[in-house]
C-alpha cells in the first residue's frame, strides 16, 4: 500500500454544490484536493500507469483533481478525498494477472448440449395437444 506525504497534494476549501440550505450557502465545507502526478515522488512506472488511465478528473497536464462534498464537515471532506486519492493510486499500483485463453473440455461441451436437449423437449411438451376427433 502506497502512501502519499500531505506536502504533494494541496486541499482548498470551497463552497458545496446541490441542496443544503443556510448551511450549504455560508460555509465552505467541500474540499478540493489537487494532486501533480509528475511531481510526486511516487515511481516512473506508476506515474506512467496514472496518466494513462481513463479518468476524467486527471488533467492533460497530469494533475488529478477530486471534489468531496458529501459530508457536512470539512474534516471528513478532507478524510474523504485523501482516501478516495490513496484508492485510485493504490488501484493503479495493481497488475492484474495475464489470462490465458481455455477451451471448454469435452465433457463439459456435452452436459451442455444434453441440458440444450432436455431443454428444448419441455418446450416442445407445451405445444398444441392433437385430437383424434377429425374437425371440419
Amino acid at each position: 500500500m502506497i502512501l502519499i506525504p500531505e506536502t504533494e497534494y494541496e486541499l482548498s476549501a470551497i463552497r458545496a454544490q446541490g441542496a443544503g440550505g443556510q448551511n450549504v450557502n455560508k460555509v465552505s465545507s467541500a474540499i478540493h484536493l489537487r494532486f501533480d502526478i509528475q511531481a510526486s515522488t511516487l515511481s516512473d512506472w506508476l506515474k506512467e500507469r496514472l496518466m494513462h488511465l481513463k479518468d476524467n478528473r486527471i488533467t492533460a497536464e497530469g494533475i488529478l483533481v477530486l471534489k468531496a462534498q458529501q459530508y457536512r464537515t470539512q474534516e471528513a471532506n478532507k478524510k474523504d478525498a485523501t482516501v478516495r486519492l490513496h484508492e485510485i493510486v493504490n488501484a493503479a499500483n495493481q497488475v492484474k494477472p495475464t489470462r490465458y485463453a481455455t477451451r471448454p473440455s469435452y465433457g463439459s461441451k456435452q452436459r451442455r448440449l444434453e441440458s440444450k436437449t432436455q431443454r428444448g423437449q419441455i418446450k416442445q411438451m407445451r405445444g398444441k395437444i392433437a385430437s383424434d376427433k377429425n374437425e371440419h
